[in-house]
């Protein structure tokens, strides 16, 4: 059983609470449901810090009928004796003041993801009411707050021979602007904690329905596990997933990795159960030793000829799929975002225990060896295709107006940030969207047809698809490794497509190549889903749009059934440019969703699934959301 002292004198304050209401996006992001699931992280959170401390096993989260959460775990418990300094009891410390918790010099935690040790109190600060219920010395102690003040004394309510800790909360609808919690989302967040965390169960049941739906996600094999779900819907190029962990005075690392048969790399990095999306220092490490690694074995081998340069780093990590997770007592994040680790000691341990790890499996295994080889050779060789088309992509920009695609309508406005591009689906919606927009700031991007589908693709042939090329030429930004987000020539792409089943499966094409080869694009928030509308609702002279089946419904209870004539919009071209103006491009008046990277590890599997060749994972997710459809031509 781990041993630690965690009690009041482990409770260090910083600062006060008074900022969070009143900028609540500076601590969780935003006020929509983006922050709204960010609650629930927070609190979670803090319970895997005790199981990272050895002494948490189960985490039960429950979402309620009226979208109260409940977080049970079965950890130490928040101490409840006094800090002496405050005359007040450590938990209500914790909750109600900002950088208070055992993570600044206490020795309550050994290794932490809650850096900043703002999470639960900015949870408490951001709710209507939350509850503080703690399982210790025998006794259950409670303490109710209400927008993140105490409303009652820490008091015992009970008796019990457990320990751990249970936050029930209910979000401020004053805050936020929806409170309903998606399952799903929440459901994908609990499950790659569970990976990271090995052998912690964590549960959750959802009330709204009934009966309540129930998820409960447990990982003996830990990364291993991680490694075989994503790779699930692919196809692998050896059969036995490579594992390896090591600990030293810098930290824990442990690594899972397998090559598939695929072309794109999927490499994700954790640092104390934190998903690095930007990576950092262990990324470093872990791609240096690959590429030096496996050069070596190949040439030890005779694999590559002398003559031969070098395989790059590229061509080795094509089809790799790995999971990097570092464990260290003082992570150097960049702010409170933690998307990057500046670690510069866990790039040696990194470096150090792949190349030693990773070398002995290539030896032991020489027919996966071999097969892994092979395919970084086959990748080089498709590099150097690639190389020719990418220089005459290169080539072409630098010539300025002659660059640009003739089929692309510019815009005056040179300023990228003021412009944006509709990548429209076919020469008739383009031509609409060409005498509707405003050409000082919007260009139009007529596409013809389907799109490559780039899942599928080496990228030498993805730059040799006409599409793909006025697409990266427009954009100006270039892909893959020449990619510079400097040099986006708009800073929102919008894709514009019929609302039918070709023009879903046409944007799909589209953003699955945006995720693949130009992922900061989305990350940095320039990319965008135009909502055309679905009817047309015309009484008398008076028209009006409806962009849903619920907002069809709410205009014909307004306007009466008898009289209305409705006209159901199969495609962009059906409409004039007026009508496509008013409706999908005026900024004024127009709805754009915007595409985000909640979690690239799920993006990454919803792509394979969606575009890879497996056909059944795809037939069963069509069959799973299917209820979620809004509309279906046949």
């Amino acid at each position: 059983m781990a041993k630690s002292t965690y009690g009041a004198k482990d409770i260090t304050v910083l600062e006060g609470l008074e900022a969070v209401r009143k900028r609540p996006s500076m601590y969780i992001g935003s006020t929509g449901p983006r922050g709204l699931h960010h609650l629930v992280y927070e609190v979670v959170d803090n319970s895997v810090d005790e199981a990272l401390a050895g002494f948490c096993k189960n985490i039960e989260i429950t979402i309620h009928e009226d979208n109260a959460v409940t977080v049970t775990d079965d950890g130490r418990g928040i101490p409840v004796g006094n800090v002496a300094k405050y005359r007040k009891p450590a938990v209500e410390i914790v909750l109600t003041m900002l950088h208070a918790g055992g993570k600044f010099g206490g020795e309550g935690y050994k290794v932490s993801g809650g850096l900043h040790g703002v999470g639960i109190s900015v949870v408490n600060a951001l709710s209507e009411w939350l509850i503080a219920e703690v399982r210790g010395d025998g006794k259950i102690y409670r303490q109710r707050y209400e927008r993140g003040k105490p409303v009652e004394r820490l008091h015992v309510v009970g008796r019990s021979t457990k320990t751990g800790t249970t936050i029930s909360f209910l979000a401020d609808k004053e805050i936020f602007e929806s409170l309903d919690y998606s399952a799903e989302t929440l459901g994908q967040r609990m499950r790659e904690t569970a990976f990271l965390t090995k052998g912690l169960r964590i549960a959750m049941s959802d009330e709204r329905v009934e009966p309540p739906e129930e998820q409960a996600f447990r990982y003996t094999g830990g990364l291993v596990d991680f490694v075989k779900h994503l790779n699930a819907n692919k196809d692998p190029l050896h059969r036995k997933t490579i594992y390896f962990e090591a600990e030293s005075t810098d930290g824990v690392l442990e690594v899972a990795m397998q090559w598939n048969m695929g072309y794109t790399e999927s490499i994700f990095t954790f640092a104390n159960n934190i998903n690095t999306h930007e990576g950092g220092m262990h990324l470093v490490g872990f791609k240096n030793a690959l590429t030096r690694t496996v050069n070596e074995y190949a040439r030890g081998k005779g694999l590559l000829k002398e003559k031969d340069a070098n395989l790059t780093g590229e061509d080795i990590r094509e089809g790799l799929t790995a999971i990097v997770s570092v464990k260290v007592k003082n992570p150097q994040f960049e702010g409170q975002t933690k998307t990057k680790l500046g670690n510069t000691e866990v790039r040696g341990l990194v470096e150090s225990t792949l190349a030693a790890q990773l070398g002995e499996f290539l030896e032991e295994n020489p027919g996966e060896a071999k097969r892994i080889v092979s395919k970084t050779i086959a990748a080089a060789q498709a590099r150097s295709a690639a190389r020719k088309a990418r220089e005459l992509t290169r080539r072409k920009s630098l010539l300025e107006s002659t660059s640009l695609p003739g089929k692309l309508a510019d815009c005056a406005e040179r300023d990228a940030s003021k412009t944006e591009i509709f990548i429209v689906e076919g020469d008739s919606a383009g031509g609409s969207a060409k005498q509707a927009r405003d050409r000082n700031f919007q260009a139009i991007l007529p596409l013809k047809g389907k799109i490559l589908n780039v899942e599928k693709a080496r990228l030498n042939k993805v730059l040799s698809n006409d599409e793909i090329q006025a697409m990266i030429t427009a954009l100006g930004t270039s892909i893959d490794e020449d990619f510079d987000i400097e040099n986006a020539r708009y800073h929102k792409a919008i894709v514009m497509t019929d609302a039918d089943v070709d023009g879903a499966h046409i944007r799909t094409l589209i953003l699955t190549f945006f995720y693949r080869y130009m992922p900061e694009m989305i990350e940095k928030g320039y990319v965008y889903i135009a909502q055309p509308p679905l009817y047309k609702i015309a009484n008398g002279s008076k028209i009006r749009y409806a962009y849903s089946d619920k907002e069809l419904e709410q205009i014909l209870g307004e306007t009466g059934r008898n009289g209305s004539q409705i006209q159901r919009y199969k495609g962009l071209g059906e409409m004039n440019p007026e009508q496509l103006w008013d409706t999908t491009m005026d900024p004024d008046k127009r709805t754009l969703l915007q595409v985000t990277l909640e979690d690239a590890a799920v993006a990454d599997e919803i792509f394979t699934t969606l575009m890879g060749d497996k056909v059944e994972p795809r037939k069963e997710f069509i069959a799973k959301h299917a209820k979620d459809v809004r509309f279906l031509d046949v």
